[in-house]
């Protein structure tokens, strides 16, 4: 078991956003998490990595207990996620957004690593990037400002930057949000790819067809409640996520 969580609880005041939910995430897995506006998911995720205190339950990579531990921390033990909202600096190129996710594997001081000179072991960051770079597709752009990429490209440069710290767990929350139907067929290719060379994904996103048809399991929150799990077929058939979904029993397309 490479990611467990039992029991986790988040409460924002008098709204519990995360109830009592439990997780079980194989290695070498596309695991999705899905539900409607508001079930919880991105805050059950920014518990997992760090970003929120639980207010109880675990967290646990690899046997270790790693709840509320900092993100750095997680980062170093191999969590790495993208947000929502793009996470960029603008001002910096393409090729050294990607290289600041090298940070936690770096021997040296990543904002040293930005400058002209670099030592062999910089060197050595910059052509894992470069790769990384062209496994998403950028390798072409990596001269470019970020602030200068159309929104799916800054949203691959983000999958790119996380990438770059050798996680063994990579969370992507709505990566598809801007792209266009091409786009995210190339993205469903690439997370198909990094599994199969290994890495576990979790994947948030509103486009129920592309966890459908990228994860071997799903998981549905509502109100904060995990409602469902299983393969895509059988989620697909509960009535409790259609009725979450759609306020009926109609199949979910």
């Amino acid at each position: 078991m490479l990611l467990e969580t039992r029991g986790l609880l988040k409460r924002f005041g008098g709204v519990t956003a995360v109830n009592e939910v439990d997780l079980a995430i194989d290695e070498r897995q596309a695991f999705g998490l899905i539900g409607p506006n508001g079930a919880g998911k991105t805050t059950l995720i920014n518990v997992i990595s760090g970003q929120l205190r639980a207010d109880a339950g675990s967290v646990r990579l690899t046997g270790r207990d790693v709840t509320n531990l900092p993100p750095h921390r997680l980062t170093a033990l191999g969590i790495a996620r993208t947000f929502q909202g793009v996470r960029l600096f603008k001002g910096l190129t393409v090729l050294d957004n990607a290289l600041v996710g090298r940070h936690s594997r770096m021997r040296s001081d990543v904002l040293a690593s930005l400058v002209p000179r670099r030592t062999r072991a910089e060197s050595m960051d910059v052509a894992r990037v470069r790769g990384l770079l062209e496994r998403v597709g950028l390798a072409a752009h990596e001269a470019k400002l970020a602030g200068e990429l159309s929104y799916g490209d800054q949203r691959r440069l983000e999958i790119a930057r996380a990438l770059a710290a050798e996680p063994v767990l990579l969370i992507l929350d709505e990566p598809a949000a801007g792209m266009n139907p091409t786009e995210s067929a190339r993205l469903r290719t690439l997370m198909r790819d990094l599994v199969e060379g290994g890495l576990t994904i979790v994947l948030i996103e509103h486009d129920v067809r592309l966890v459908m048809g990228t994860c071997e399991r799903v998981a549905v929150l509502n109100f904060g409640r995990k409602i469902a799990e299983g393969t895509p077929a059988d989620v697909q058939r509960d009535a409790a996520v259609r009725e979450a979904y759609l306020g009926t029993e109609r199949e979910i397309a």
